[in-house]
């Protein structure tokens, strides 16, 4: 068990390195096992945060995302959670400014992360295989840049269905509909 823990907190450890000493925009920490995002990189890479706009923390174990790490990371323009179990985001996901991709498939989102509403340049949000029944609508319909959201593998309610299709001006991707059981 500690070797394996061991071997987690070392490949995580190089990954940073890599990031920092080659200055690349992108950090991959995707399939490490992680259950918080260690407060460790903060310190890490202070030198660099501003460059990162690509950030994979795909297939962990999270189950929030901190305050920290968004404004940490502010310059941030694609955001990949896919696989881990998060619920909610924070407030301050709002300030992020340059945010066009976000993937958050394969959480537990029972509602709509509203905060991603007002990121005005996000032209992408994937919330496939989540448990969201209800969508803001209104709001989603007057994002400006958002080019395609996936709803697909979602309760979505039957009213937000007939709803949603005419008030949104972007690809919308949602699972087709089960048909009614005969009584």
């Amino acid at each position: 068990m500690q070797k394996r823990m061991g071997e987690a907190v070392a490949r995580v450890a190089r990954k940073v390195n890599e990031t920092v000493e080659n200055k690349t925009d992108s950090l991959d920490l995707a399939n490490c096992k992680l259950i918080t995002f260690p407060v460790g990189i903060y310190k890490a890479m202070r030198s660099v945060t501003e460059g990162i706009h690509r950030i994979s923390l795909a297939n962990n174990e999270l189950k929030s995302l901190t305050n920290r790490f968004v404004t940490t990371f502010s310059q941030l323009r694609e955001l990949n959670l896919a696989g881990n179990y998060l619920h909610r985001l924070p407030e301050e996901v709002t300030s992020l400014l340059h945010l066009r991709a976000i993937d958050l498939s394969r959480n537990r989102f029972r509602c709509f992360p509203e905060p991603l509403t007002t990121v005005t340049a996000l032209e992408t949000i994937n919330l496939e295989e989540n448990e969201i029944t209800e969508v803001p609508v209104e709001k989603l319909a007057t994002m400006a840049s958002l080019r395609s959201l996936n709803l697909r593998d979602n309760p979505v309610s039957p009213e937000v269905r007939l709803l949603i299709r005419p008030l949104v001006p972007f690809d919308l991707l949602l699972s087709p509909e089960e048909p009614i059981p005969k009584a």
